[in-house]
């Protein structure tokens, strides 16, 4: 069970009642009667042949047919429907989670972690329709694998009132696809640690041509072939990424059709002996061989394309809030800030790392007076924007401290000493 809540799809399902429990209650029973609605139909055909057959009344068969004609029609879009707006609230969940897991931590540290900047990336695209479907759509081709999965596993019960045997042939030969081909899954490689770093450095270039800011120094520096070539050339690389992780195995799928083919030869081969020697009826006949039919629907994991790429997303806001908690934190004194500093800010000893990297600041010392102006020039990370990140308190150093007439800026209150500070980055 453990194992079970810790799969990314658990996790999936788990978050639809928390975005919106109506509408999520109003989803899965809205599958769950699409799903048995093939089997009932392949029953209800069965009745009104047997009907037909005994010159029996046929006023309740067409009924009963009728009615599940119409639900087989009518419950598919409004499912649609449903499933586009639970993908709505739930993309809506899933942002107000992550954008509370990024604004709730005091420090900055949480979003320049280069270990959360996957999930990162991965939870803030997810729903741009680069990596997969906006939920919006992915719900309905999710709703659509549920369905085909209940409505074979349906079928394969009908199969029990022929044979014991035939529906565990049948079901099983079907499922041993999920087993075989299941490197074959569409989306389920698309979001290795390779394919997010490609997606990165793609989401990156692109936003270099697309953006204004930027686009001064592509202009003045001659930058947009390059630019655009960079681009180019990560794009094809996340393509090529995404297709070699989802392109069928030959051997594979040459044994799922050779099994597949085997036991419906089988099972069908049963029921052509059963009606030559007249144990069955035509509406049994009936009954049975769409049963058996129906039974595929439980093949080639029609779950996995949407459900993985989906699930992905959840999975990593579900991750990044206990992590971004910690990696922003910092701690805020008590002490009043009002009229400080009124002599000196003070770097003691600074040692300063971000996280993963190397020092940009090794046992630094400085001393600014107050009613001083300071200008600091140096080359491109030599720690210029870092100092005035650790004056903010955006980050705390790892060794050293910074005082503020004598106190260590620790100790003064986080929000009264950022009212004291003016910063334009």
């Amino acid at each position: 069970m453990t194992r079970l809540r810790e799969h990314n799809a658990w996790r999936f399902f788990a978050v639809l009642p928390k975005a919106d429990h109506a509408l999520a209650v109003a989803w899965w029973v809205v599958l769950v009667l699409r799903g048995v609605l093939p089997a009932a139909f392949a029953i209800a055909m069965g009745a009104l042949v047997g009907a037909v057959q005994h010159g029996d009344s046929l006023s309740a068969p067409l009924t009963f047919t009728g009615a599940v004609f119409i639900l087989l029609q009518t419950l598919s879009p409004i499912h649609q429907g449903i499933s586009a707006n639970l993908g709505d609230r739930t993309a809506a969940w899933l942002y107000d989670r992550l954008t509370e897991a990024c604004v709730r931590p005091p420090g900055l540290g949480h979003l320049e972690d280069p270990k959360l900047s996957g999930d990162l990336t991965l939870a803030r695209e997810f729903d741009r329709g680069m990596t997969g479907p906006p939920l919006s759509f992915a719900m309905d081709f999710i709703a659509g694998g549920l369905v085909e999965m209940i409505g074979g596993l349906a079928c394969a019960l009908v199969l029990f009132g022929y044979a014991w045997w035939a529906p565990i042939v049948l079901a099983g030969a079907w499922l041993a696809t999920h087993w075989l081909l299941r490197e074959s899954a569409v989306w389920r490689d698309r979001n290795t640690d390779e394919v997010r770093s490609a997606q990165r450095d793609a989401d990156y270039a692109y936003r270099l041509a697309v953006d204004a800011a930027p686009a001064k120094e592509l202009r003045l520096f001659g930058l947009a072939g390059w630019t655009l070539d960079r681009f180019v050339k990560r794009r094809t690389l996340l393509h090529a990424l995404q297709y070699e992780a989802t392109r069928l195995r030959e051997k594979p799928m040459i044994w799922s059709l050779l099994l597949v083919a085997g036991a419906n030869i089988v099972v069908f081969w049963s029921l052509a002996i059963a009606v030559g020697a007249g144990r069955l009826g035509f509406g049994e006949v009936v009954v049975f061989a769409q049963a058996a039919v129906g039974t595929s629907m439980i093949a080639f994991g029609g779950l996995s394309w949407a459900l993985d790429g989906a699930a992905a997303p959840v999975a990593a806001v579900l991750r990044l809030e206990p992590a971004m908690r910690p990696a922003g934190a910092l701690a805020s004194g008590t002490r009043a800030v009002a009229g400080l500093p009124a002599r000196e800010i003070r770097f003691r000893d600074v040692t300063f790392a971000y996280p993963g990297g190397k020092a940009v600041l090794d046992h630094f010392d400085l001393t600014i007076p107050a009613g001083s102006s300071l200008a600091i020039v140096g080359q491109n990370g030599a720690g210029k924007t870092t100092l005035a990140k650790l004056l903010c308190r955006l980050y705390d150093p790892q060794s050293g401290g910074i005082e503020i007439d004598g106190i260590d800026l620790r100790e003064l209150s986080l929000e009264s000493w950022r009212e004291r500070v003016t910063a334009v980055f």
